[in-house]
Formats: structure tokens, C-alpha cells, sequence
């Protein structure tokens, strides 16, 4: 047996209390600014006003904005993966792409939060919303177009303000992700049909067989053009956290106010669970069978 004492823990602080004499805190800030100034702390945190005095419609407000956050930061990310494909320079963005998944589970957390509001306790305050819904989100709007999900008519419940609908107006009819990646393929000498890289950008994606094909030959030729077989994975998965994420919200509607109507006018669960059909980077899914 050793003959060394046994190690002791380190003394404890008082309770509520930390010794700060040897730490060199700035108590006078100057003419530096503050932590609360550089985040708009004060905008952000009287940006919560409930319309009734329901306890639980700060949750819902909440959820809400928190969401829309992670958003901003979702559609700076995708802009800046646009950009290094663009340039076919994809290295960068594989770090924006890791990100971008880790903003998805987030968006995918708050659900679980929101899941903790009753039918009893929505009901309360849902007919002071009015017309309001998450329907409405211009910037979930922006993402969809942006990875490609393109329907014209979406865009006409923003009319009512001209920046917003312009700005949904330039992502509807400009190339989203996909079709950038799209042109990469070209430009690498895979076989995209120019059809597609020319056309009205502004409609829907229709999967073609000649690109399932291009995908094919990039999963064949991973260890030469290893780059473009490691941006295909990255989009399978951003594509697989975004159903992910829809299928929670399709869940916690059902949970809160079952099959009833949203708010925003659309059928509600029905509504929602039309977009678990729908695939962001179809080719990409197809070619898995004849791998």
C-alpha cells in the first residue's frame, strides 16, 4: 500500500460567493462597448410581447423567434456554400455544410420544446393570433427556394410588404443550390443535359435519368474527383435533416391541435405531411438503387 495521503479536494467557495481578487475584470468598460450593446440585447429581449396573459404563449413566442435565428444563420451558411461552388472551390464549404446540419438540429430541437404546450394551454391564446403562421415565414420561405423547392404562388402572401416580396421574388427566379451544383457537374465534364442548365428556374425541378446517371459516375469516381463525391453526401444529409425536421413539425402540430385548420389557412397536419414527399436533391436518392 502507498504511504501518500490521500488527495484532498480543493477547498470550497462560501456559498454565493467566488474569489475574484486575482482575475483582472474590466468593472469600467470605458469607451468600450458592452456585451448587451454589441448583441441589440435590449431590441431582442423586449421583442417577446404577448398579445394575451396566458403563461404559455411566451413559449410560443419564443420557439418561434429562436427559430427564426437559427434561420438567419442557415441562410448565410447556404450563401456561402453557393458561393464556393460557384467558384468550384468546395473545400470551405464541407465546414459551412457541418454547420448547416448543426443549425438543422437545433431547429429540430425546438420542436421538443414546443411539444411541452398543451391543447388546453394553446387554445387560450391561439384566436389572438388572428391570420398569423409559421405559413408566413418569408425567411423558411427563402431556404426552401434557395435548396431548390420552387412554387410561385407562395410568394403572394407577402405582397403586403415590397422588400420581402421582392427579395422572395430574385431567390424564386434565380438557380438554387442544386442547380449550381448542377452546373459544377457540367463544367467537370459530366453529362448534365443543358436543358437543365438553362431553364426557368423559377419552376420546379423535374429529376432527370441523365443526371442520376452523372451522380453514378461521381460515386464511381470518388477517389478522382473525391470533392464532388463528398458535396453529394453533405447534400443527402442536409436534404434527410430537413425531412427530419419537417416530420417533427408535422408531429407537433398533430400533438397540439390535432387535425384542426392552421392558422395561416392551410388544411393543417394534412397540409404538412404533402411535404414529407418531397426530395431536395432527387437524383441524388435514385442512384443509391443502382449502385
Amino acid at each position: 500500500m502507498s504511504d501518500k495521503p490521500p488527495l484532498q479536494p480543493p477547498p470550497l467557495e462560501h456559498a454565493g460567493s467566488v474569489d475574484l481578487s486575482d482575475e483582472k475584470v474590466h468593472w469600467d468598460l470605458g469607451s468600450s462597448q458592452s456585451y448587451g450593446e454589441y448583441l441589440h440585447l435590449d431590441l431582442l429581449l423586449a421583442a417577446q410581447q404577448p398579445l394575451t396573459a396566458e403563461h404559455s404563449e411566451m413559449l410560443f413566442i419564443v420557439v418561434h423567434q429562436v427559430s427564426e435565428l437559427w434561420m438567419r444563420l442557415l441562410r448565410h451558411e447556404l450563401a456561402g456554400v453557393m458561393n464556393c461552388v460557384r467558384r468550384d472551390d468546395l473545400d470551405p464549404s464541407f465546414k459551412m455544410l457541418g454547420r448547416i446540419a448543426r443549425v438543422q438540429t437545433q431547429l429540430q430541437a425546438v420542436w421538443e420544446v414546443l411539444s411541452t404546450m398543451t391543447p388546453f394551454d394553446y387554445s387560450a391564446f391561439r384566436n389572438a393570433l388572428g391570420r398569423s403562421s409559421g405559413f408566413q415565414s418569408y425567411q423558411y420561405r427563402l431556404i426552401e427556394f434557395l435548396l431548390g423547392n420552387k412554387t410561385a404562388a407562395l410568394i403572394e402572401v407577402h405582397k403586403r410588404d415590397p422588400k420581402i416580396y421582392d427579395e422572395l421574388k430574385r431567390t424564386l427566379d434565380a438557380p438554387g443550390l442544386y442547380d449550381e451544383v448542377l452546373r459544377l457537374l457540367s463544367r467537370r465534364g459530366y453529362g448534365v443535359p443543358q436543358e437543365l442548365l438553362t431553364r426557368d428556374f423559377s419552376l420546379p425541378y423535374v429529376a432527370s435519368k441523365q443526371v442520376t446517371g452523372a451522380w453514378l459516375g461521381v460515386y464511381h469516381n470518388a477517389e478522382k474527383d473525391w470533392d464532388l463525391y463528398e458535396l453529394a453526401e453533405r447534400l443527402v444529409d442536409l436534404d434527410h435533416r430537413f425531412q427530419l425536421w419537417r416530420f417533427q413539425h408535422m408531429k407537433t402540430v398533430e400533438r397540439i391541435i390535432g387535425y384542426k385548420p392552421g392558422t395561416g389557412g392551410t388544411a393543417g397536419v394534412s397540409y404538412l405531411a404533402k411535404a414529407l414527399r418531397l426530395r431536395l436533391f432527387p437524383e441524388l436518392w435514385e442512384m443509391r438503387t443502382s449502385m
